[in-house]
Formats: C-alpha cells, sequence, structure tokens
C-alpha cells in the first residue's frame, strides 16, 4: 500500500497522463477504494490543483487549467522558462531528450494559465534560432500532435509528399518518433485501411484535432521506432555501393540513418553498409566525413573516384614546388 502522500503524487501524475479518468477506473489503477479516491482529491483541491470531478455513467477526474499554476511547483517566470527551453529541445536543438521534452511540454501546457500562454507564444516568435542543417519542425504542431496521440483524438492536416503533391489527410495518431534528424507521426489512415508513417516537415499548416477514435494495437508489434526505421529505410534499386566499415554495428548504427544505407554486421569489429550508388561523388564525400577506416568493395567507379580523391589529397599536401624539375644554378 502506498502512503498518503505517495499516493496523492501518483494521482497527480496518472490525471496528467491523459485528458479524463473513471472514477473507477482510476481507483482500481491505485489499488483503493473509491471514497479513499475521493478524499484524495479533495486533499489536491485545497492544495491548489485544478481537478475537475463529474458524476453519472460517465463521470470522473480531469485535470484542468486553473488561475494560477499549481503550488510549490513552478512560478511564472520559471515556468516560460522551462516552456521555452522544452520548446527549442522538443525541435532537435538538444539531441537524445527530444520526446521527452515533447511529454514534458504538453504537461505544463496543459495547466498553465492562459496569460502565460500569451506570454509563452509572443517569446516563441520572438527567439530566432541560428540556421540549423536539415529540416525543422514548429513546435506548436509537435504539441498539437503529442495532445491528439495522449488523448487519442482523430487530427486533420495538409501534408506534402516527397513529389510535392498536396492532399488532405485525417487519420487516426499513434505516436511520434524522432530519428536524430526528423520527426514523424505514426497513425493510421482511415481512408487507405493501413498504418502510414508522415514527415512532419512536410505538414502544410495547423493540424486540426476532431473526434476521440477507439484505440488499436500499433504496427509493428508496439515498437514504433523500429516500425519507423523499417518504413524509411532506403530503397536500394540499380546499381549498389558495397563498404566495408572497420567500426562495430552498433557504434555506426546511430550515425548512419537508414534513410541513407543499410548496415549489417559482419563481426564484432566491423560491418557492411549497402546504399546506392547515383551520386557516387557525395558518397566519396560522405565516405571521407565519417572519419572512420573503410574498405570500398564495389562498384568499380567509386572505387576510382576514392582513388582520386586520394592523389588530389596528396598532390595539395606536396611540398611546394615538388614536380617542377631542378632549379638552375
Amino acid at each position: 500500500m502506498l502512503s498518503s502522500s505517495s499516493r496523492l503524487l501518483r494521482v497527480l501524475s496518472l490525471l496528467q497522463t491523459r485528458s479524463h479518468w473513471a472514477g473507477a477506473e482510476l481507483a482500481a489503477r491505485l489499488e483503493v477504494h473509491p471514497r479513499t479516491l475521493r478524499r484524495d482529491i479533495d486533499r489536491l483541491r485545497q492544495l491548489g490543483y485544478p481537478i475537475h470531478a463529474s458524476s453519472g455513467v460517465a463521470g470522473g477526474y480531469a485535470f484542468r487549467a486553473g488561475q494560477s499554476l499549481p503550488p510549490l511547483l513552478l512560478d511564472d517566470e520559471e515556468a516560460l522558462a522551462v516552456a521555452i527551453a522544452l520548446q527549442i529541445a522538443a525541435a532537435g536543438t538538444v539531441s537524445g531528450v527530444e520526446e521527452s521534452s515533447l511529454r514534458a511540454l504538453v504537461k505544463l501546457e496543459q495547466v498553465m494559465p492562459a496569460r502565460l500562454r500569451q506570454r509563452t507564444d509572443a517569446l516563441r516568435s520572438a527567439i530566432l534560432p541560428m540556421q540549423r542543417i536539415g529540416p525543422t519542425v514548429d513546435a506548436g504542431v509537435l504539441a498539437t500532435l503529442a495532445t491528439a496521440c495522449r488523448d487519442q483524438l482523430q487530427v486533420g492536416f495538409s501534408y506534402r509528399d516527397v513529389k510535392g503533391r498536396s492532399t488532405t489527410r485525417t487519420v487516426e495518431p499513434q505516436g511520434l518518433v524522432h530519428t536524430g534528424s526528423r520527426w514523424y507521426l505514426v497513425a493510421w489512415d482511415p481512408g487507405r485501411s493501413d498504418w502510414r508513417t508522415f514527415r512532419l516537415d512536410r505538414v502544410e499548416g495547423e493540424p486540426v484535432n476532431g473526434e476521440h477514435f477507439a484505440p488499436r494495437a500499433g504496427p509493428g508489434g508496439g515498437d514504433l521506432r523500429a516500425y519507423v526505421a523499417g518504413a524509411i529505410a532506403v530503397d536500394i534499386q540499380g546499381e549498389e555501393a558495397r563498404v566495408v566499415l572497420h567500426e562495430p554495428l552498433e557504434a555506426m548504427a546511430p550515425r548512419i540513418p537508414p534513410a541513407a544505407a543499410l548496415l549489417e554486421a559482419i563481426d564484432a569489429n566491423r560491418c557492411l553498409m549497402r546504399c546506392p550508388a547515383h551520386q557516387l561523388d557525395w558518397l566519396v564525400y560522405w565516405l571521407m566525413s565519417l572519419d572512420v577506416e573503410f574498405e570500398a568493395l564495389e562498384p568499380p567507379a567509386l572505387i576510382e573516384r576514392l582513388r582520386a580523391a586520394g592523389e588530389r589529397v596528396a598532390r595539395a599536401l606536396a611540398p611546394t614546388g615538388a614536380g617542377q624539375g631542378k632549379r638552375r644554378t
């Protein structure tokens, strides 16, 4: 049995994971009697937490935005600082914290008073980050889609595909996945009766949340990250480039996205990289920038380009005047 204080924290945590809890379901999750749950809710209200209760068949509890932030958490200035930091992190500025930052941002904005939301929006529009390499995603789009995933709300948006064609989609969102360089939405598309992945930098305008939908089991056994990796993996058609990288697979997998190349383990110290061979000059540059020992296997044109690049580098490093013959005396 949880202590009274620990149980109150558990109630707060659960109330922030979804928009509404049925009273009986929440009591069962906490393993307490509904009367005990009601007393806990009353204690939280006395502390200033904005919890709404409803009665009847669909009755239950919901965490709502109040006139002030819940006490003992954050003051206004701290809340603004945290919200802006989370928005920047969710956009990919800080590697490895994107998804957790987004979850925290959704929780914070759920209880943020209107006056703070307005100040947050003003700061968001005034902050101009330095240009980043690769596509960027608006934090507002991320927050809207994250809320739709959490609350199981249909969402509609305009989407531009890889060929630049725009369509209007209404989907049932399952989850958001960050691959290290891009955000993807995994959703069930009723119009196509199948799961789809959507690059968020191709979502045009503001997504609009709609009605609730019945949850379904996610694709790939529920491992959305693995599902997205398979969905965006490069499709090698035609001539193939094969390069042995003298680093283990687990070291190279985080550095080479599946959309660029496929990796296969050779042994504990090497892996094989396979990718399309239609842009060999770009591949030469990429291999040199990896800062990894490698061995090019095929095609012959790749080996020839690497040899030519090596000769250019050697000439650039040659002593001044080399190859110009002896000076007269």
